[in-house]
């Protein structure tokens, strides 16, 4: 399917918020918001979890939007320190949360003919998106018809691990490197106020999810993040919000970087299927007025 890709700037909180737009021939048959991972303070619009992901989905008949959010300051991994930044380069806590909010209003008053769009991201961007979402709901505006979670990172501090999972990460090079003690230091280097850890809208895991929209998680198997992934699944669940949760096995943190790879292939098609499903895209049909969507 041709797919038409234009950059666009539009207007946000914080200034104008680049977005790529990706529109498939013909009537779109559903619409997804999204935002690319990078540890809240790394990647970008052409990454392959940005663009490829996209792509991919706009070849499906997927309108996409993807967001260039404003990004954190460069962190050292090892260390928790920050690269020296000038200032008005970096942001933390809320910019990028906001501007995601921006864009899925942008997206659901946009001309492209798709009426309910998704929100949705990849680790960070995942943590962006059901933070957004959160913030819609709160606010009593048009929440989006479901809710897309790739890899994601969602609690303050990292659950602890199945006897299953951390067998499995102790196969990994360096452990250490995305172990509890990292994430806490990503999380710390986003928000920057150790008491903006506890934000629901910084870290949704462990809060009020109730009445959230339809949700699907895609958690990689050799992955720390698969113990934020499943525990939010489980709150999602006991919240009583329609759920899907996949493990993705065999494959590591960050596979949709990786387009060559089987697994990110088989990935892009499990998304897709859901965001096509007639379950999600279907207006509700009761007899009654539905709800406002974007």
């Amino acid at each position: 399917m041709r797919v038409t890709v234009e950059d666009r700037r539009i207007d946000g909180p914080h200034g104008p918020i680049p977005v790529r737009v990706y529109t498939p021939d013909g009537q779109a048959g559903a619409g997804l918001v999204w935002a690319h991972g990078g540890a809240f303070f790394g990647g970008d619009l052409d990454m392959p979890e940005s663009d490829w992901v996209a792509r991919q989905l706009a070849e499906r008949g997927i309108a996409v939007v993807a967001v260039d959010y404003r990004l954190a300051p460069v962190l050292d991994w090892t260390t928790g320190e920050q690269a020296p930044v000038q200032p008005g380069e970096r942001f933390h806590y809320p910019v990028a949360s906001e501007e995601l909010v921006a864009a899925f209003a942008w997206a659901g008053a946009s001309d492209t003919g798709v009426r309910g769009w998704v929100l949705g991201g990849a680790s960070a961007g995942a943590n962006l998106a059901a933070g957004a979402t959160l913030r819609l709901r709160d606010d009593g505006r048009p929440l989006p018809r479901g809710v897309l979670l790739v890899y994601p990172v969602l609690h303050t501090e990292l659950p602890p691990m199945t006897a299953e999972l951390a067998a499995k990460v102790a196969t990994l090079p360096d452990p250490d490197l995305v172990g509890a003690g990292s994430i806490r230091r990503m999380n710390l280097n986003y928000v920057r106020e150790p008491s903006d850890l506890n934000e629901p809208y910084a870290f949704p895991g462990g809060h009020d999810l109730t009445g959230l929209p339809p949700t699907f998680i895609l958690n990689s198997d050799v992955d720390p993040l698969r113990a934020s992934g499943q525990q939010y699944g489980a709150e999602l669940a006991a919240a009583g919000v329609d759920l899907v949760m996949i493990r993705e096995d065999g494959v590591h943190h960050g596979h949709l970087n990786e387009p060559h790879n089987p697994a990110a292939v088989r990935s892009l098609a499990r998304m897709a299927d859901w965001l096509l499903s007639p379950a999600l895209i279907s207006p509700p049909t009761c007899g009654k007025t539905p709800p406002p969507l974007h």
